[in-house]
């Protein structure tokens, strides 16, 4: 029980902390300081996945080529789920001339927000049983994950935001809806413990899956804005900003074998 009592700790304060930075910097700050947030989680979501998340997983036992098979349908699956908009994880820039419409009625608001909160909701509550998987390894990797996790909604949750208040909603409204999607999170870690300390031998198997979200987030966040930059000179920036999200996660690594 000590586990799932960290889970649910751990998925609450991502979800708060993560919701509420996101709109400071939502109502404080333009997305250019967004865009820089998304290299650093990036490195840090590609750092856990490839040092973490993947090693854990092939400490199983398993034959390695399955693991390859189940990682790569994940990734594939992450990319057709997206596609099906069944779930909705990238940062927009609709919020870049975020003029507030009140002349939008709430009706509109509704419509305009509630697909996307609903698809945060699922997204939120597989971030919850990523944590969880994480969490049934060894608290360390719980609490790297839980930063990975975290690193990367922040971007994602100012886009949705942006969405919110241009749909019509008021500031405090989108919050407290942002906050209702978010805590689909607390559900998915609770399952996801439930699940995996029932049924052991689905752990490697979850944690390939986690591993294949956080390489598919990155990897789809990241590449469409580097590919847009045609010099090197303009690359350079955001390579050194992903290398940030790698030295922040190798440091949060460190520090727990540390202790």
């Amino acid at each position: 029980m000590e586990t799932l009592s960290w889970i649910v700790i751990a998925n609450v304060l991502s979800t708060v902390v993560s919701i509420a930075l996101a709109a400071w910097l939502s109502f404080r700050f333009l997305s250019t300081l967004v865009d820089r947030l998304v290299c650093v989680s990036a490195g840090l979501l590609l750092t856990v996945a490839f040092t973490r998340l993947l090693p854990e997983a092939l400490e199983s036992g398993l034959p390695a080529q399955r693991l390859g098979w189940v990682l790569l349908a994940g990734i594939l699956g992450f990319f057709l789920l997206e596609k099906l908009a069944l779930i909705h994880h990238t940062h927009h820039h609709e919020g870049d001339e975020h003029q507030h419409h009140h002349g939008h009625d709430a009706h509109e608001a509704r419509r305009g927000g509630i697909p996307i909160l609903v698809g945060d909701a699922f997204h939120n509550f597989a971030d919850g049983v990523v944590i969880a998987a994480a969490f049934m390894v060894d608290w360390r990797a719980g609490v790297l994950a839980t930063a990975a996790v975290m690193a990367h909604e922040i971007p994602h949750e100012v886009g949705d935001f942006m969405i919110l208040l241009n749909a019509g909603m008021s500031r405090r409204r989108a919050f407290v809806f942002n906050l209702i999607s978010g805590s689909s999170a607390v559900a998915g870690g609770v399952v996801g413990y439930f699940v995996l300390d029932t049924m052991e031998q689905l752990l490697p198997y979850a944690l390939l899956l986690a591993a294949a979200s956080f390489i598919y987030i990155a990897l789809s966040d990241l590449l469409p804005e580097m590919m847009r930059r045609s010099r090197l000179a303009q690359s350079l920036p955001q390579v050194a900003l992903v290398l940030v999200g790698v030295a922040i996660a190798a440091a949060i690594g460190a520090a727990l074998h540390s202790h």
